[in-house]
């Protein structure tokens, strides 16, 4: 959950226009423990209130293509939301169950990877680093299904 995130101001800094759904779906999305997917961010949605379904996914690609979210690939061929790395959020791995297909955040210490020394000798541009660890949950390991 993020309560320190000012969603207006990551619009603004973004060169998005403020409005009340953009703010909603950055909200939904910030105050989430775990990246959520489309359905997910609509379910929860529509819960308060009513939405069309074509207008959420257009925000979602919008606030990605901007840089104010990151969408994350996930093991099952979808795709997941969460806060593009900002002040109060530093870029981080995630783990996906295969069993489950929970995806959750890992500490950005879990797993460290020195991007200024593979950019020594690479030589094109990196716009976005992706770290995805998949395998079986503990709640999938420890259940007896």
């Amino acid at each position: 959950m993020c309560h320190l995130c000012n969603y207006e101001e990551i619009l603004q800094d973004s060169g998005l226009e403020v409005n009340a759904n953009r703010i909603l779906i950055l909200q939904i999305i910030g105050n989430s423990t775990k990246p959520l997917n489309a359905k997910e961010i609509l379910e929860i949605i529509s819960r308060t209130q009513n939405i069309n379904s074509v207008t959420v996914y257009r925000i979602l690609e919008l606030l990605v293509e901007h840089k104010a979210l990151e969408k994350i690939s996930s093991g099952d061929r979808s795709f997941r939301f969460g806060l593009a790395p900002n002040k109060n959020h530093q870029h981080h791995p995630h783990f996906y169950c295969t069993k489950c297909g929970n995806m959750e955040c890992l500490s950005p210490e879990v797993i460290s990877i020195n991007i200024d020394s593979f950019e020594k000798f690479f030589s094109g541009i990196i716009d976005k680093t992706e770290l995805r660890l998949d395998g079986i949950c503990i709640n999938c390991l420890t259940s007896k299904k």
